[in-house]
């Protein structure tokens, strides 16, 4: 016998009922609309209205705009549905599990994208993607992280300039923490570092700059608007990083690797620019040229002694004082 509802799940079903009322009203006045209209529409008090739209946007996370008395919904908030192939819908499970083994956070708006996804795919495919799902909310939250790249993504698609509190002090202890107003150009994702990053024009620089999220302390949505770079040459200079840093100078980077590992290394293309050298005694000369050296350097260091830095000498340096220290060390 299935037990009747108690008080809390009748008031909490109601709430969530009126709640998708009131957006659909809302979605259906792309102009605005006042909030006796609302109430009208929903069959409830201009109260109770006021508290909804303060609750979908301060609980829930729903950008809303409110002007002149007129309540809306910022445009691009929800995007149309996705009609997709059965070959697409696997892309997107890939994705998935690439999500899966990077992330060490939990990220509600990405569990609520695969949740839709898996509702649209077959049910083996589905039943696979829920089990991943599952597994990502069982890590821990991380709400700073997630609301500022809720902000990110509405000053991105808003074209809003942002005014951030930046800790750079990681790599340069006792740096002291600065203060930047920021053109949002780029979210992108590491997989090296399991991390995600604003790219953007830094006023306070005048140039464009790397920021990695879990370094941004505040953010805020400045009332200032900014016009993008052309994404075509602004994709190219990305498309030149070695990861995602791309503001540095470029340095043509010469590598030797053994023969025993030659084939592991060439049967993946690592850089756009790479040119690639059989040697005779089964050795491989890799040069490519990339942004700075502070993402090859952990790409290096990972293969060890098989590995020889031929150019830059800086970097040749730095790798065999890594190498010197961890000596040292055991």
């Amino acid at each position: 016998m299935t037990p009747a509802p108690n008080a809390l799940d009748t008031a909490k079903h109601d709430r969530l009922a009126r709640f998708y009322r009131v957006l659909r009203y809302l979605a259906a006045h792309p102009e605005g609309a006042t909030v006796d209209a609302v109430a009208g529409f929903v069959a409830m008090s201009r109260r109770t209205v006021y508290r909804d739209l303060q609750a979908l946007e301060g609980e829930i996370g729903i950008p809303l705009w409110s002007e002149g008395g007129r309540w809306g919904i910022v445009e691009g908030a929800f995007l149309p549905p996705l009609r997709l192939t059965l070959d697409e819908a696997v892309a997107f499970f890939l994705a998935a599990r690439l999500t899966l083994q990077f992330a060490d956070r939990y990220d509600p708006d990405t569990g609520a994208a695969f949740q839709k996804l898996a509702e649209i795919l077959p049910p083996a495919v589905a039943r696979h993607l829920e089990r991943t799902i599952d597994v990502l909310a069982s890590r821990p939250p991380d709400e700073r992280l997630t609301r500022h790249l809720r902000l990110l993504a509405r000053a991105w698609a808003e074209r809003r300039v942002v005014e951030l509190t930046y800790d750079a002090a990681t790599y340069s202890p006792g740096r002291p923490l600065r203060k930047s107003r920021v053109h949002p150009y780029l979210l992108e994702a590491s997989a090296t570092t399991r991390s995600l990053y604003l790219i953007g024009f830094d006023e306070s620089r005048g140039a464009v700059r790397t920021f990695k999220l879990h370094r941004i302390l505040e953010l805020s949505l400045a009332p200032d608007t900014f016009e993008p770079p052309d994404p075509a040459a602004f994709q190219e200079g990305l498309g030149r990083a070695w990861g995602v840093i791309a503001d540095q100078e470029e340095v043509e980077v010469e590598l030797r690797f053994d023969a025993a590992i030659a084939g592991l290394v060439t049967e993946t293309t690592w850089h756009p620019t790479e040119q690639v050298t059989h040697e005779a005694d089964g050795s491989v000369t890799w040069r490519a040229r990339v942004p700075g050296t502070l993402e090859i350097r952990r790409w290096i260091l990972q293969w060890g002694a098989q590995v020889e830095v031929i150019a830059p000498p800086e970097l040749r340096d730095e790798v065999a004082e890594t190498y010197r220290k961890a000596a040292a060390r055991y």
